[in-house]
């Protein structure tokens, strides 16, 4: 990677895509069986049974029945909601009662200070009776049909809560335990051999949550606690802050001592912390980082909060666009319909993390190159009017990302093999603004019929995670051969721009070994804009030839070939029994008295290679 800075030219650390894992819609990312979900129906009998297999085995179902696969189909993917029945959904409805009403509570439910107009007029054993003077407001419990009925949900069956001792954990926390495991599994090389090689500061975390963990365990339970007559957990605020899947993985899974954090920015939080760990590794503060997002917004007060908005496509408005009278049932699986004739996007869950080390690294460990990382440009939108509204930052982060590729792979590899994963939500604001960004900048380029996918049709909004999504589907991409096309529309809408774009409903075949490179974009609420360079398999060899020599690179793949046996005996055994989470509560914890304080390193139990505490004055040049 060269960095061009006041007319010098800086040699940067190559940061390497050697694992990848998490938990989708789609089901397990790692082994591609995520991305392979999206086009199973184009896939052979070869490439596909693993994917039935591993989709079963998280379903708790029989891959071999072809009933059963029909059930997957059904039961994966964006769908009507599960978790919860959205045609019944718990509300509290206000009710105004008369002076003089009568009602029995817990004597323990007697609030305090007693309101002056409230009068306890029997007391029998733990229960009272109160009788309100004056005319009060109370609310009832009742239910409600939501307006919105489709989400992006984890395949039916699956629950993380039960593959560890989750103890009260949020769902996004729960899913952060499965996702960040599953990347570490399939990685391939033991962690207690990198624990050698590298000094504990040297390893970054950055995974976070863009909308917190909401749910009953999270600050969803804490704020409605006290409207329902519940009490508090000790649990639901310290969990519920965004950058808690980062503090996770450091405290019960790899046991990290390294930078850490979580970077919010709505819908491009991945990639924003993708940037950090790139950043990390190419100057040397880090030599692994792993990365990602868990969001788990699949509960009726967040849609709630969307569909308030307008952001969300509902029932009626699903019916509306399909001819559909109101007794009929909209096609919940086509509820996403990014740059065609849609209404809005349907939100979504996901788990997504990938881990990153320096080429010299990778090479060391025999690591497999699944990608390599160029660079994520972003950039915000200037003023704006509506804090929701988008502006005109992606065209500046596209516009960077695209020339960062061209420097990378020059301008003809760039012209006939890229790719971008649009943001693609399914609103008719989205397919408008982002396909004039895409088409504006692909003109810019010399870039014609530049295929674009959007894989929120299949898999929905996951809010902070969708990069993650995006980005698993780009190495399948390099592995398969199909870029998922936009199976939700029959055509682009007529006021999508597309002179230089190919949207298709169909999948698009490439060449992987003539693709090089794939653009991620993003932009999230607020005028958060990412767009990402990410480099194919054989793209990131050539780069790691000419950084690090042929024989180098010979002697790598030599070592590849037991790590590469390794991530498949991961993959296999996920695939029959379910993937146990790493989880060490507990385990390896240290105090002060544990570390030893040399002259100028500090040692810790644990790890063979000690911290720095002489470094050079980063302010001088000493050449």
């Amino acid at each position: 990677m060269f960095y061009h800075d006041g007319g010098r030219c800086l040699v940067l650390n190559l940061p390497v895509v050697v694992s990848f894992g998490g938990i989708s819609p789609a089901g397990r990312s790692s082994g591609y069986h995520g991305y392979r979900r999206l086009v199973i129906e184009a896939l052979s009998d070869r490439l596909a049974a693993p994917t039935w297999q591993s989709l079963a085995a998280l379903c708790g179902r029989d891959a071999a029945v072809p009933s059963e696969r029909e059930w997957l189909l059904r039961h994966s993917l964006v769908r009507r909601i599960e978790s919860y029945d959205p045609a019944a959904v718990p509300v509290r409805s206000p009710l105004r009662s008369a002076a003089g009403n009568v009602f029995r509570l817990p004597i323990a439910r007697l609030p305090t200070p007693l309101p002056a107009d409230w009068h306890v007029t029997e007391r029998d054993g733990t229960q009272c009776t109160v009788c309100v003077g004056a005319e009060s407001e109370c609310l009832l419990p009742t239910v409600q049909t939501a307006t919105v009925q489709a989400a992006g949900q984890l395949p039916s069956g699956f629950d993380p809560a039960t593959l560890y001792p989750s103890r009260g954990h949020p769902r996004g926390l729960q899913m952060t335990v499965y996702g960040a495991s599953d990347a570490m599994a399939f990685l391939g090389v033991d962690w207690a051999e990198l624990r050698r090689l590298v000094p504990p500061d040297a390893i970054s975390v950055y995974a976070g949550s863009g909308m917190g963990q909401l749910d009953e365990e999270g600050s969803g339970g804490m704020l409605r606690a006290s409207l329902r007559g519940l009490r508090n957990s000790a649990r639901q605020c310290p969990f519920s802050f965004g950058e808690m899947p980062a503090d996770f993985i450091n405290a019960y899974l790899l046991g990290s001592l390294g930078q850490s954090g979580a970077v919010l920015g709505a819908c491009s939080s991945f990639l924003y912390n993708l940037r950090y760990a790139m950043t990390d590794i190419q100057a040397g503060h880090a030599r692994i980082a792993i990365v990602g997002c868990s969001e788990a917004p699949v509960v009726p007060e967040v849609i709630a909060g969307y569909a308030a908005m307008g952001a969300l496509g509902t029932d009626t408005q699903l019916r509306d666009l399909d001819g559909l009278s109101p007794d009929q049932e909209p096609d919940y699986q086509r509820a996403c319909r990014p740059f065609g004739d849609n209404c809005g996007f349907t939100i979504a869950e996901s788990a997504q993390f990938v881990i990153l080390f320096d080429s010299e690294l990778a090479l060391q460990t025999g690591a497999v190159a699944h990608a390599a990382l160029a660079g994520v440009c972003v950039n915000a939108d200037g003023y704006k009017q509506s804090i929701a509204a988008p502006g005109v930052g992606n065209y500046l982060s596209m516009a960077r990302a695209l020339a960062l590729a061209r420097a990378v792979v020059g301008e003809d590899s760039l012209r006939d093999g890229s790719f971008v994963l649009a943001h693609g939500t399914g609103t008719p604001q989205n397919r408008v603004t982002e396909s004039q960004v895409l088409d504006r900048v692909a003109a810019m380029f010399g870039l014609c019929d530049w295929p674009v996918a959007a894989v929120k049709c299949y898999l929905g909004h996951s809010i902070g995670a969708a990069g993650g999504d995006q980005l698993m589907t780009a190495l399948g991409v390099w592995r398969d051969g199909l870029i998922p096309g936009i199976s939700t529309i029959s055509e682009p809408a007529e006021d999508v721009s597309q002179k230089c774009l190919r949207i298709s409903p169909e999948h698009i075949q490439v060449d992987p070994h003539k693709t090089p490179v794939a653009l991620i974009n993003a932009k999230g609420f607020g005028g958060n804009n990412a767009s990402a360079v990410l480099l194919s398999p054989d793209c990131t060899e050539d780069l790691l030839v000419a950084r690090h020599g042929q024989r180098a690179v010979s002697t790598w793949r030599r070592r590849r070939e037991s790590v590469v046996e390794r991530a498949a005996d991961y993959d296999l055994a996920a695939s029959r029994a379910g993937a146990a989470p790493i989880y060490r509560y507990g385990e390896g914890v240290l105090d002060g008295a544990d570390l030893e304080f040399l002259e100028a390193e500090l040692r810790v139990p644990g790890w063979s290679r000690s911290i720095c505490l002489d470094p050079a004055n980063p302010y001088l040049d000493t050449d």
